[in-house]
């Protein structure tokens, strides 16, 4: 009898501990969490959405035909690995090592398709124009590869090199807290950019 209430009164002792658990780190946690995002820090809380929900700042699209050939009048992002291509919701790199044979081909042939898409020679290409990051998703380039795609843009869209050049340099983003990574820049939002400029 004593080790019925015994076990009556510990089963009731645990599940009262997890109902209140669960409101305090469930649902409170959840909520005050939600709040201080959507207080704080709004437009990454609602997943930094570009203008007209033409995708997220922080995603990497394609700017490529249904053939997967460049759009001449627009800025190429870096490779990618995830899914079929910039899949959201197949993140990954290509998990490849840097001395694995597919890798160094695929490398390869990136090299001279840019080379030859931007009218240089393959040794110029930037190193991130034909690796893919960790994610596969990316969305920033360097801005090597961003001033190298100013010719082919602004010849695309008829504009002067220096336009282009000056929209580029104007939309660099620094190292994180200043001494964190490269220098960046954000392609949807320079392409985004050029397109609202060609719209005015």
């Amino acid at each position: 009898m004593s080790s019925t209430r015994t076990t009556l009164r510990t089963t009731g002792v645990a599940v009262r501990a997890m109902l209140v658990l669960t409101l305090v780190l469930g649902v409170g946690y959840t909520l005050l969490v939600t709040g201080v995002g959507q207080l704080l820090l709004p437009w990454q809380a609602n997943g930094s959405a570009l203008p007209d929900d033409r995708g997220s700042a922080l995603i990497g699209q394609s700017f490529a035909d249904a053939d997967g050939e460049a759009l001449r009048q627009y800025f190429q992002s870096r490779p990618s690995a995830a899914g079929d291509g910039y899949d959201g919701a197949g993140s990954s790199g290509s998990n490849l090592g840097p001395e694995n044979a597919d890798l160094v081909a695929a490398i390869a042939e990136r090299k001279d398709v840019i080379a030859e898409r931007e009218g240089i020679d393959p040794s110029e290409v930037p190193a991130d124009a034909v690796t893919s990051s960790g994610s596969g998703l990316d969305p920033h380039i360097s801005v090597a590869y961003a001033l190298l795609q100013v010719p082919r843009v602004a010849a695309a869209r008829g504009l002067s090199a220096q336009e282009v050049r000056d929209l580029v340099e104007s939309r660099i983003q620094g190292r994180d807290l200043g001494f964190l990574g490269e220098e960046r820049i954000n392609v949807a939002e320079l392409n985004l950019a050029l397109d609202d400029r060609e719209g005015e």
